[in-house]
């Protein structure tokens, strides 16, 4: 089973939200939020697998939710998938740093949106390598931010190295196994290896960490 709590401040919406995912008999919604500070309350309360998070509520924003719930020990499980409008949202790169595990445009497809919660609940990312060049190529135009490397970036042998700048330049597995020149399931392995130094979340705060220890030009 699956749970998930429901956060936006549209009525509609999460009533759509919610309508969808009950249907499914291992996908069960917890709980509803329509503001930031509901949505933490909420999560500490019901302890959610997946929380769907509108960026833009009253309050706290999403942003900061997202923060709040990541941050929180008793969550440590709880992944939160971004929900905007717009394909490079002003605030997605800060959700992603603050702990999200990947975010969706509110126009995703029904089967789309399943499917995703049900990656992210697997420890999957929801960031694909499209969405991952498109971040970046956003943020490296922007005024340049101080890179902060990574304290544990050095416990990295040099093939860990190449694996997470090819992550942080948005290939999947099948993509650094080619470029490496080996298989599919020892990209698989590098990347569980780089996570686990790193003490990443998931794949998105590994694109987060490359980009802000300079890896990613």
């Amino acid at each position: 089973m699956t749970s998930v709590l429901v956060a936006d401040d549209q009525e509609l919406v999460r009533l759509g939200l919610r309508t969808l995912i009950d249907n499914e008999d291992d996908m069960p919604v917890v709980g509803e939020a329509s503001d930031g500070l509901t949505a933490v309350a909420v999560a500490q309360r019901t302890r959610p697998d997946v929380v769907l998070m509108d960026i833009r509520m009253p309050g706290i924003d999403g942003l900061e939710a997202t923060r709040r719930i990541t941050a929180d020990p008793d969550l440590s499980h709880t992944r939160v998938i971004v929900l905007t409008t717009f394909e490079v949202d002003e605030y997605v790169f800060d959700a992603l740093r603050y702990g999200a595990s990947g975010f969706l445009l509110k126009d995703t497809s029904p089967a789309e949106l399943l499917q995703a919660i049900r990656l992210v609940a697997g420890g999957e990312a929801l960031l694909s390598p499209s969405v991952t060049r498109t971040l970046i190529s956003e943020f490296v135009h922007q005024p340049p931010r101080p890179h902060k490397p990574h304290p544990d970036l050095k416990s990295l042998t040099e093939r860990e190295h190449e694996v997470l700048v090819l992550v942080g330049e948005g290939l999947n597995n099948d993509e650094i196994a080619e470029r490496l020149s080996m298989s599919p399931a020892t990209a698989r392995t590098h990347v569980s290896r780089v996570m686990i130094k790193l003490d990443a979340r998931d794949r998105a705060q590994l694109v987060v960490f490359a980009y802000r220890s300079g890896l990613v030009h």
